[in-house]
């Protein structure tokens, strides 16, 4: 299978050369030429699997540079009990017997990236070796909090590679924070940009346009990558939560194989529900998607308006993975929308370059309006699901996943659609240890990892051990940049 630029369809990757390179050349995303279909008879077959297999089984459908074994192999590893605390990786928790919760924060960070991260590593190591690649892969990624702890965690140490994260100062909560300044491994770097997420992500992407500096990283044997899901290797392993969360609620009797579900997903960069459309692009039974905003509501008002407009005020919230305006991913949809028109998505990024703003075509908003629904939520009601689940439902919801949570229930009162449903978590709720105490009514005393001992002695829920021992690591990085400097930080990470 090949994949072409979002921007210019002459450009055609192989699968490979697309984990490999990570970012199209010409600034556009890489993405797959065809969308295999599951019929029901092949989702049938993926019930008695484990997650290991299935993902196997699914990226190989577009992976097919790769041999079924060695995918095998890669996704055992990945989502072993070395990595996740949980046989099931990434378990769907009925609430009632419409409503469930996707669990995605078992694995080694306690978030949902790592369903992705621990699986990119592999996925590029192996693409190194098959296009014959013998210089060093510097990954990049700009993070909103999650994103970067995920990925030095699957990067650390992993031959042939080093990685750079740029994260925003004071835009990540303390225990985000802690985890990446104390992240082990010898090929590691992180930096604060002072600013946004979107100057950070920005940052990136013109780092990654630069052609001089990929010729100076050339000649001293480098070349660039990316880690955040611009590349097509974060955004497939997502597809496989999806299509697993279905089957894990049809083998075990919640519902008829065929019967439709919907699916709320809290999202700023658009990756993790554009997962979600690729998997009902090839047959997944999903009803509406759900497009659940916080209060930075960019994709709300653009998936009900047809107009993207970042020129608005940014705010930081208690849900800091979100607090994006420039949703990178949007891109690959609007490519898929337009029928690959790369000529057309091309002409709406130039303007959002130069304006902020751009409107889709009517026939593509038409189409959005079938696929998607779209809610936001603000703080006061972001704390207030929190607390309600805690008390009625005895079940502890991190900031992000809140967002999920209420804006399904908005979705409901205002459509009268009951269809069953799954909310997609995002991280576990003691990496926002301050907020979800507030949340449910208690004194958040002390800062950023004392409070995880705090949450655990007020709710009688075990931490995940490795945010516990998180107290006990010292900090090893320390640099801060304004976005001008980030080039010559990864020249200087890469002496």
């Amino acid at each position: 299978m090949k994949y072409y630029s979002t921007r210019d369809t002459a450009v055609a990757l192989s699968a490979a050369q697309a984990v490999q390179q990570g970012l199209s050349r010409d600034g556009g995303l890489l993405t797959p030429t065809e969308f295999p279909t599951l019929s029901q008879e092949e989702l049938e077959a993926l019930l008695p699997l484990s997650y290991p297999q299935r993902a196997a089984a699914v990226m190989g459908l577009y992976l097919t540079d790769y041999s079924a074994e060695e995918l095998l192999d890669f996704a055992e590893t990945a989502y072993g009990p070395a990595r996740f605390d949980t046989a099931a990786v990434a378990p769907v928790r009925m609430l009632d017997e419409a409503t469930h919760c996707l669990e995605l924060w078992h694995g080694p960070t306690s978030a949902f990236k790592d369903l992705a991260l621990q699986m990119l590593p592999r996925l590029l190591s192996a693409a190194l070796k098959k296009t014959g690649e013998r210089r060093t892969a510097c990954i990049l990624a700009a993070t909103s909090g999650d994103t970067g702890k995920a990925a030095m965690e699957g990067f650390a140490d992993v031959e042939q590679t080093k990685i750079l994260v740029f994260y925003p100062k004071d835009g990540v909560s303390a225990v985000q924070e802690a985890q990446m300044l104390t992240q082990r491994g010898e090929n590691v770097g992180v930096c604060s940009v002072v600013g946004n997420f979107d100057d950070a992500q920005s940052g990136v992407k013109r780092i990654f346009s630069d052609a001089a500096l990929r010729e100076e990283l050339d000649g001293r044997g480098y070349f660039l990558s990316s880690a955040n899901s611009i590349n097509w290797g974060r955004i497939l392993p997502q597809v496989v939560y999806y299509i697993s969360a279905y089957c894990d609620l049809v083998r075990d009797g919640k519902l008829k194989m065929g019967t439709k579900v919907n699916f709320c997903v809290p999202t700023g960069n658009f990756g993790d529900i554009l997962a979600g459309y690729y998997a009902k692009k090839m047959g997944l039974p999903v009803g509406k998607l759900i497009c659940a905003s916080n209060k930075n509501d960019v994709l709300t008002e653009f998936l009900t308006t047809g107009t993207y407009d970042r020129n608005r005020n940014f705010y930081n919230t208690i849900s800091p993975s979100m607090d994006i305006l420039i949703s990178s991913n949007l891109e690959r949809l609007l490519f898929d929308l337009s029928g690959q028109n790369g000529e057309q998505v091309k002409d709406y990024m130039d303007q959002l370059a130069m304006s902020g703003s751009y409107r889709v075509s009517d026939e593509i908003f038409g189409q959005i309006r079938e696929l998607f629904w779209a809610g936001s939520c603000g703080e006061t009601e972001t704390a207030a699901a929190i607390g309600r689940y805690y008390r009625e439902r005895d079940y502890l919801l991190d900031t992000h996943t809140a967002v999920a949570a209420d804006v399904l229930e908005q979705y409901r009162a205002k459509t009268g659609d009951n269809t069953p449903a799954v909310f997609v978590s995002t991280a576990s709720p003691f990496k926002f240890c301050d907020s979800v105490l507030a949340a449910i009514g208690e004194k958040a005393e002390g800062t950023g990892t004392e409070l995880i001992d705090r949450l655990q002695y007020v709710t009688g829920r075990p931490a995940p051990w490795r945010l516990a021992a998180l107290r006990e690591k010292e900090s090893r990085f320390d640099l801060c940049r304004k976005k001008e400097e980030m080039p010559q930080t990864v020249r200087d990470f890469l002496k």
